[in-house]
């Protein structure tokens, strides 16, 4: 365990470690916005849309004589896939009766179970390239190559980039959405901002954590975080730095103990820092309360 937290174990160990480091600090800071505008449920919506893309995409490639497994053409057929999944869910809200969170609902079961009949389908085709392609549901990273580890951290390192660009407004949009229309914000273009911001995570964090648990890497940090500061540029910055650690953990407990998939490592990393925050946080934990 120590040889794998000081990058000791090789080369694809390595890797892996930086990817999900990169991608958990891009998900705990774009997290703690989308629990500040209380739209955390949206990203359930946005990571179960992504699958038929996924499917769509290989059969494309494949079709196409490609490799059905190029990491760049899943995560595009994957965006495209929950960008549609999350325009469907706007127009609902608008334009029927229906609530939010009832379209979230109608949007993750309708694309997750057409995205099941994909795979299904693509399991019987005579090709041999779809061999893993059902890793990206709870994400896997053995044999991980380089170009994609590197994918996945410019991907990373682009979201958080802008986030931070758009932190000021979020902000202002989080605590008084009110004033910021006052002040010339336009909080539904705001809103969408952000909702692209969940989704380029999502698509980013397919190879690591897979389309299922990256819900909880964009959710867990920020809850945790909140436990540590009233501040919300803190919670913030504190939710992007309990992402980064539970991806650097979880990938290294992850190359410990190769035959455990990485994403459910990660987010049980994700999930002791919270009880840890939960109980030991100053003020706030349950520890401190009783004292």
């Amino acid at each position: 365990m120590l040889d794998a937290l000081t990058l000791q174990l090789g080369y694809n160990a390595t890797l892996v470690a930086l990817g999900a480091t990169a991608l958990g600090l891009a998900a705990g800071t774009v997290g703690a916005f989308l629990t500040l505008r209380k739209r955390a449920l949206v990203s359930d919506a946005i990571s179960h849309a992504t699958l038929p893309g996924l499917a769509l995409a290989f059969l494309v490639m494949v079709s196409l004589g490609g490799d059905g497994r190029f990491l760049p053409g899943l995560m595009l057929g994957s965006a495209l896939s929950a960008a549609a999944g999350l325009w469907v869910m706007g127009w609902l809200t608008r334009r029927t009766r229906l609530t939010e969170d009832t379209a979230i609902g109608a949007i993750l079961s309708v694309f997750f179970g057409a995205g099941i009949v994909l795979l299904t389908v693509i399991q019987t085709l005579s090709t041999g390239q779809q061999a893993g392609l059902e890793d990206f549901l709870l994400g896997a990273t053995a044999g991980m190559l380089r170009s994609e580890a590197l994918t996945i951290a410019a991907g990373g390192a682009l979201v958080l980039a802008a986030t931070l660009a758009l932190r000021r407004p979020l902000l202002i949009a989080a605590f008084d959405p009110g004033y910021a229309r006052v002040t010339g914000i336009d909080t539904d273009r705001l809103d969408r901002a952000l909702m692209l911001l969940v989704l380029a995570v999502t698509v980013t964090g397919l190879k690591i954590v897979g389309l299922i648990l990256i819900v909880a890497l964009l959710i867990i940090p920020s809850a945790a975080a909140r436990f540590w500061s009233e501040s919300a540029a803190r919670v913030v910055a504190i939710s992007g730095g309990i992402g980064a650690l539970s991806g650097y953990v979880g990938a290294a407990l992850s190359a410990t103990a190769p035959d455990l998939p990485t994403g459910p490592l990660i987010v049980l990393t994700a999930s002791a820092l919270f009880t840890l925050s939960l109980f030991a946080a100053p003020a706030r934990g349950l520890l401190w309360r009783r004292a």
